[in-house]
Parts: structure tokens; sequence; C-alpha cells
């Protein structure tokens, strides 16, 4: 017969939830529109809607490249302790 691998249950450390919040975050900010459907404060001349959500662009990438980074340390981690 063939041996079966250990399944291990889904580990929850600090970084994987800084790592959710990271991800999740650029989501809740978009989806939450009451919070920016509005024209003041202008920026440049472009009404606070516009230019909020083009903010959120960068940092929605800032976020992602973080949180990635972020899994690449944990995995590099969890493979070296694996095998210890």
């Amino acid at each position: 017969m063939s041996e079966v691998p250990e399944v291990r249950p889904p580990v929850v450390t600090p970084v994987r939830v800084i790592i959710a919040v990271c991800l999740l975050a650029p989501f809740v900010a978009m989806l939450w529109v009451g919070s920016y459907a509005k024209t003041d404060p202008e920026f440049i001349g472009i009404p606070f809607f516009y230019w909020y959500q083009m903010l959120w662009v960068l940092l929605s990438t800032a976020l992602t490249m973080t949180a990635y980074k972020l899994w690449q340390r944990d995995q590099r981690a969890r493979k070296g302790g694996a095998g210890k």
C-alpha cells in the first residue's frame, strides 16, 4: 500500500495574521464606499472620491508586496525548522 502523507492542521502565527490584514485592508477600504463618497477635500483640483481610490492603488501595491515578502520569510522559516 502507498504511504499516506501526514496531514498537519493549518498553523496560525502572528506573521500570517499580519499577511491577512495586509491583503484584506484594500478590500475593506474600497468596499466601504460611504467613507469616501464625497468631493471634499480636493487634492490639486481632483475630488476626494478619485484621489482616494488612486492612493489605494499605491497602498495596495505596497501591502501586497509586504505580504509576499512576509510569506516568503515564513515559508523559509518553516522549511528550515522542519528539517531539525
